[in-house]
């Protein structure tokens, strides 16, 4: 059986193509010394100078076209472009997973309508983001389940003049589960390791951390705001070593999607997890009480902080790397507390 000639979306066949003859100067064909007649055509006097014009009105009760027409047209035409790629495997992946035409048209799909019309996500600062090069994004952690991290990641992509990547550095729990596993590797995300950080960092990604872990996510509505420990500094010494700046990052409005007012701790011992959280809706409502709370989201970026003016031994400096990570630490913390007061409702 003979293979099938596949056509690119948007072309024509070669077959099908008219010539037409170039000008050359003075008005002349380059297959032709003779000169163009300088003749108007009457049929274009006749022709209606708009385009307004040019379409006749339609008769009286006759339906409307649907408005937006031509944005379904379009979108089916990028879902059939996108099938296509997926069949045919015209598509890269890299060393780590990341599926960046998977990311783009199914994953940000998915998560933007989240982000824009239910958490209406407000983002400042995105261009203390670089537009090129390796960056190391620090944010607070917070909401029970890692959904800020989720929501970091669409408000640089489609909110940074570049369309920057982040990707996130994850908990060992997240590749230990079957599907979140895949969906997180294709997503760009990759373990909480220096190495794999480090060499990110060089290639010029964006890297996104969260130094406070399941501390930040796990801790109680009463503790809200208030960051827990940033471990040992392990991201400021990867940053050196990259030799790629540090930008913090302040996430307002996450604390509340299930405000945790208790944690199961025998229970999340049998289940093999961190916590086991107590909402005033799971587990009482069941799977309802999954459902988070539309709180309105601000997400800050703060101006970098270089680390290219350091030696490459500063990596090895532990009372350098406690100074930068108190900084980082510092200057969260304080623009949290700035957004709090600025902030109008939790959820307007």
């Amino acid at each position: 059986m003979a293979d099938a000639k596949v056509i690119p979306f948007g072309e024509e066949p070669r077959s099908s193509r008219k010539k037409v003859p170039r000008l050359g100067r003075g008005g002349r064909s380059q297959g032709s010394l003779k000169p163009v007649p300088q003749q108007r055509d009457e049929a274009l006097e006749q022709r209606p100078q708009t385009a307004a014009a040019a379409v006749p009105p339609l008769p009286p009760g006759s339906p409307k076209p649907a408005p937006g027409s031509g944005d379904w047209e379009r979108k089916l035409a990028h879902g059939l472009s996108f099938l296509r790629r997926r069949i045919t495997g015209d598509y890269e992946v890299d060393d780590f997973g990341y599926d960046r035409d998977l990311t783009e048209q199914v994953l940000m799909s998915l998560l933007r309508p989240l982000s824009g019309k239910y958490f209406r996500v407000e983002v400042k600062g995105i261009e203390n983001i670089p537009d090129s090069g390796g960056a190391l994004v620090v944010a607070n952690h917070s909401g029970v389940l890692p959904l800020d991290g989720l929501m970091l990641q669409v408000a640089v992509h489609d909110n940074h003049p570049a369309k920057r990547h982040l990707r996130l550095l994850a908990a060992d729990l997240v590749f230990m589960l079957p599907v979140i596993n895949e969906l997180a590797r294709k997503a760009g995300h990759t373990l909480a390791c220096a190495e794999d950080a480090q060499l990110l960092l060089e290639r010029g990604e964006v890297v996104g951390v969260m130094p406070e872990g399941f501390k930040g996510i796990g801790k109680p509505f009463s503790e809200r705001y208030k960051l827990q420990r940033f471990g040992r500094g392990g991201f400021v010494s990867t940053a050196l070593r990259a030799g790629a700046p540090i930008v913090p990052c302040s996430i307002v409005g996450a604390e509340e999607i299930y405000p945790m007012v208790g944690n199961a701790k025998t229970l999340a011992r049998l289940l093999g997890i961190p916590y086991f959280p107590i909402t005033p809706t799971f587990p009482l409502l069941g799977p309802l009480g999954a459902v988070p709370l539309p709180t309105k989201w601000t997400i800050q970026f703060g101006e970098p902080i270089p680390t290219d003016g350091h030696p490459p031994e500063a990596a090895d400096d532990p009372m350098l790397m406690f100074n930068l990570t108190d900084q980082v630490r510092e200057t969260i913390q304080h623009t949290l507390y700035k957004l709090l007061v600025q902030r109008r409702s939790v959820f307007f």
